[in-house]
């Protein structure tokens, strides 16, 4: 790690001890913050968002010039007749790119597959997974939808045929049975959903010195821009789509663990978050996937609460790369997430890989050479085709939802 990030981390951790001044101060004297010390937490709060960012911009950074390394090693140890020859998958981009190609397909690695998207820490096994364009593409996605980042599971499939899927509406229920007395049946109950294949576009444009400057990134500028655009679309239907012609979100389908009281506006207490915590029950709680999902608006109101002991539901995380926890478990934020209102599911808590990802095919590209003829643009088309569903509707995920009144 750079000497730079560790500066960065400890002043993360010194504006984070600013802050707990202030709130015990404030309950110290048991009052609420004044105007101006609001003014200065919230400041303190955008700082630590703003240095999150850019401990993020640099790790990456960091991890782009160790891959460059590994691979101009590896391209040393080959022959020279070896290094001669392009990567396919570059080389039929860039043919695609300058216009020799009509359309591209790029399909994910390995044909059907049915896994988590998480692959996992650079530490712990990161870099050594090679980076496809339709890995970056995803990962892009990724990093704009909270819930994607949340680890739920994905479903990749050739064709985009209508998938049904059974969804756990109750499980099976034991009782105690004298001896030689009929044993009860208690079956689960399952309901049949669907998955169908909904499609998402976006349309980019590349001046022609773009695409002929040899220094310029290709790859990385359209899985970029790609990602990030398909992210957004897909990321708001996730978390609340109807799921009538559009995906079923993980709000749409959680349960309430916890409503808020009376006259607070929609605000949730300490005591709020505590009783959503333990509204789901522990085999989804132990899940590697269980954590939070909220605004981040809402993160900075639940860095204000203590439990009884005194001590912050909030915790830092000292490790870059690693998220922050409310009560051990690990936060993502998603600006889709409502925001805390009256009736409002502003939180959402469980185990997210419980919400599946159908991903159809791989990522289907086209350009044009006369849509922007007269300013000399290219413009290009990415097409995915995507559903999702909360498949166990038993109290897997439950969301925090405000007072009526």
């Amino acid at each position: 790690m750079s000497s730079h990030i560790k500066a960065l981390q400890e002043r993360r951790a010194n504006i984070w001890e600013q802050a707990k001044a202030l709130l015990d101060t404030a309950e110290g004297e048991s009052r609420n913050l004044s105007a101006e010390e609001e003014k200065t937490y919230q400041a303190l709060n955008a700082d630590l968002d703003r240095i999150d960012a850019r401990a993020k911009q640099l790790l990456e950074a960091e991890q782009r010039n160790k891959d460059a390394e590994d691979a101009f090693t590896q391209l040393l140890a080959k022959p020279a007749e070896a290094r001669q020859q392009p990567d396919e998958h570059e080389s039929e981009l860039r043919r695609w790119a300058r216009g020799e190609m009509r359309g591209i397909n790029i399909a994910p690695p390995g044909g059907v597959s049915f896994r988590d998207l998480v692959k996992g820490t650079a530490t712990a096994g990161g870099n050594t997974v090679p980076t496809t364009f339709y890995g970056r593409l995803i990962a892009h996605l990724i990093e704009v939808s909270g819930l994607m980042m949340a680890g739920p599971t994905v479903l990749n499939t050739a064709s985009g045929e209508t998938i049904e899927i059974p969804v756990t509406t109750a499980h099976s229920t034991a009782t105690l049975t004298a001896e030689a007395a009929p044993l009860n049946e208690s079956d689960p109950t399952f309901a049949k959903r669907t998955l169908g294949a909904y499609k998402y576009s976006v349309l980019l444009q590349a001046s022609s010195e773009l695409l002929t400057d040899t220094g310029v990134d290709l790859e990385g500028y359209l899985s970029m821009q790609a990602g990030r655009a398909l992210g957004n679309a897909f990321g708001a239907h996730a978390i609340t789509g109807s799921g009538t012609g559009q995906p079923t979100g993980v709000i749409t389908s959680a349960s309430t663990g916890k409503t808020g009281g009376t006259g607070a506006g929609g605000a949730f207490t300490a005591d709020d978050l505590i009783d959503l915590f333990f509204s789901v029950i522990a085999p989804y709680r132990n899940s590697t996937s269980c954590g939070w999902l909220m605004r981040d608006a809402t993160l900075g109101a639940a860095r204000k609460l203590k439990d009884l002991q005194g001590q912050y539901l909030w915790q830092p995380s000292i490790q870059v790369g690693v998220p922050d926890t409310l009560l051990g478990k690990p936060v993502h934020t998603d600006p889709n997430v409502a925001a805390v209102a009256l009736a409002a599911k502003s939180v959402a808590f469980g185990d997210f890989s419980q919400y599946f990802v159908r991903m159809v095919g791989g990522v289907r590209f086209e350009r044009s050479d006369d849509y922007a003829f007269n300013s000399d643009l290219t413009t290009f088309r990415a097409i995915i085709r995507a559903d999702g569903l909360l498949v166990d509707q038993t109290g897997a995920v439950k969301v925090f939802a405000g007072g009526a009144s």
